[in-house]
């Protein structure tokens, strides 16, 4: 897999897939818990498969942050820094650290390189990793813990020179939205009028009533793995039901009927489709995991129904997909 970062090509090599910020890690701000923060970073078990990633004894490895990355990771954080949801010994000053650290970010240049080293003399099975520079300091500075990781994508680039591309994501303990929204969704629904159109909205957000059905009608089967047993077949939006207006949101052309695992692709923006019905893999997903899966970059699925479809993949693959 090929990708292009500030006009300059790679070769993805392989993809760290999750390495999770634990409260340990972060800066005093923000905790959860006590003490003053880590430096040190725990990278994985020291084996084989994390040695090839990041090399053997004793490693120091180039890396780099993209600011767009970063601010988009503010901005998926941004309620949980403005309504937090885990204890944190600060929360009242989240708010304020968000646009603090947003202003930091919009200052610096549009890659942010940095090296990180193994830290030797810390024994047992762990790798952890460690650096005294500016970027490094920036990770532990705007991570929320337990529900920030980081994965890390091997480059080479043109003069086979190696870097590490590392990128922060949120995870809300499984779900992509954050549980205030939720919550706060769930309440505007009961104190609304049970009308007819109001009971079809909340059905087609999870993928059910008039929605599924229709999208039934018009695509009956998971067009990757060919399953056609409605059982296990999930109603996925395209452009998700969160961004959607009403007339979107049950739009039988804003989806496509995925088995649970494509689903989950699709919608966490890992997996996405052109419009000559070609995949677009996100490189922030391990060979190892897309070659289990039995999916490739670039593979054609004749049975995908594009027609009508165009706009909602075009929102797609510009503001879901995981890619550069």
């Amino acid at each position: 897999m090929k990708i292009t970062i500030l006009n300059k090509s790679y070769d993805v090599i392989e993809t760290k897939e999750k390495v999770t910020i634990a409260d340990s890690f972060v800066v005093r701000q923000n905790k959860i818990g006590g003490g003053n923060g880590e430096a040190k970073l725990y990278v994985g078990q020291d084996n084989q498969e994390v040695r090839e990633f990041f090399g053997n004894n004793g490693f120091v490895i180039k890396c780099f942050l993209l600011k767009k990355d970063l601010l988009k990771y503010l901005e998926e954080t941004k309620i949980e820094y403005l309504h937090p949801e885990q204890p944190y010994i600060n929360k009242d000053i989240l708010p304020h650290l968000w646009k603090t650290r947003k202003d930091m970010i919009l200052a610096l240049p549009d890659i942010i390189e940095f090296e990180i080293h193994e830290q030797t003399q810390i024994d047992g099975p762990r790798i952890y990793v460690k650096s005294s520079d500016k970027a490094y300091k920036l990770i532990r500075e705007i991570s929320l813990p337990n529900i920030t990781y980081i994965t890390i994508v091997k480059l080479v680039d043109e003069n086979n020179q190696l870097f590490y591309y590392c990128k922060l994501f949120a995870d809300y303990f499984g779900d992509i939205q954050h549980p205030y929204l939720i919550n706060k969704e769930e309440k505007e629904s009961k104190i609304l009028e049970e009308t007819t159109e109001t009971k079809i909205l909340s059905r087609a957000r999870k993928g059910q009533g008039k929605y599924r059905d229709d999208l039934l009608n018009i695509c009956p089967y998971c067009p990757i793995t060919m399953v056609s047993d409605e059982r296990i077949l999930i109603a996925s939006h395209i452009k998700p039901w969160a961004h959607s207006n009403d007339e979107e949101k049950i739009d039988p052309y804003n989806g496509f009927m995925f088995t649970p695992t494509f689903d989950y692709l699709f919608d966490r923006g890992y997996l996405s489709f052109t419009e000559d019905k070609k995949t677009k893999l996100s490189p922030f997903l391990s060979k190892m995991t897309y070659s289990k899966l039995g999916i490739s970059d670039n593979k054609i699925f004749h049975h995908l129904p594009i027609n009508g479809r165009e706009d909602y993949l075009e929102y797609h693959r510009t503001e879901i997909f995981q890619g550069i």
